[in-house]
């Protein structure tokens, strides 16, 4: 079919439209879900709700034992799996050429992020749990949303280190620093924003997992005091609610406090990482 009818000016313009479009239709959907969950949780979310104690398996009460079950469980996995993966990034970035172990590396990288939540949940149970014998805990959560956190921040990390480009790393040798300080010195600072995005990216993915920790992490609703006790994340406590009916109006609120602790989260993040971007480009 011949489109020789259109100018190229008529083709842009079309193409402008579709992408705007495309942008717009996004932002909507977005707004429309955000805004439908958070109408239907004004009514439960209060000071109470968020400071008080579970009553009655989550009919009553508040859930702020599962907002520090889920910080617990999200700041021991990206404890562990930010320096796995920013340490792997550097290695294949940096230290490992074009061998023939860079193709096996990325392979297992993209299967890992793959693999369905729920078969991380069941390893976590079998190796975490029972053959380590952690038990159900705190720890046991964090270690598997670890895994999970892993190929993501590598991913990231590794495309936004290669992006660097080679005329810093040129600098820095021609300097006489070593191959060590330049990474240290020049290549992580410049890949900082990137790197700082895959570790959003492995925040959000661990605080709002609810089928990885539910083998791993137990369900109990009480206060958890170390990270060897049992808890509940928010994605699983909204789960039980939802899916049990226990109460959909808290089910509501939990994802409404779940949805603005990631919200901020980000928000924050990145406004720091603006912040260091200008203080190093001397704005």
């Amino acid at each position: 079919m011949n489109f020789n009818f259109i100018s190229s000016k008529q083709s842009q313009k079309i193409m402008d439209g579709i992408f705007i479009f495309s942008g717009v239709l996004a932002l909507f959907i977005l707004v429309i879900i955000l805004g439908y969950i958070l109408v239907n949780a004004i009514p439960v979310l209060n000071f109470e709700f968020l400071s008080g104690q579970v009553i009655d398996a989550g009919r009553s009460g508040g859930i702020f034992p599962m907002i520090v079950s889920s910080l617990y469980v999200t700041f021991i996995s990206i404890l562990i799996a930010t320096p796995l993966g920013v340490g792997a990034a550097i290695y294949m970035a940096e230290y490992s050429g074009n061998g023939y172990l860079n193709g096996i590396i990325r392979f297992g990288s993209e299967t890992l992020a793959s693999i369905p939540s729920i078969v991380f949940g069941l390893f976590g149970l079998s190796f975490f749990v029972i053959f380590l014998d952690l038990g159900w805990s705190i720890l046991s959560g964090g270690l598997i949303l670890a895994v999970m956190a892993v190929p993501t921040i590598f991913q990231v990390a590794e495309v936004s280190l290669i992006s660097v480009p080679s005329s810093y790393k040129e600098g820095s040798f021609g300097l006489g620093a070593t191959k060590w300080q330049t990474i240290c010195n020049v290549c992580l600072p410049a890949a900082l924003p990137g790197i700082v995005t895959g570790i959003i990216l492995g925040i959000t993915r661990s605080i709002s997992e609810a089928a990885a920790v539910m083998y791993a992490v137990g369900s109990a609703t009480s206060m958890p005091v170390s990270m060897f006790d049992p808890g509940r994340p928010l994605p699983l406590h909204l789960y039980v609610l939802a899916t049990e009916g226990v109460s959909l109006s808290n089910a509501f609120g939990t994802a409404a406090v779940l949805v603005i602790i990631v919200l901020v989260i980000t928000f924050l993040t990145n406004y720091f990482v603006n912040q260091y971007q200008k203080k190093i480009m001397g704005n």
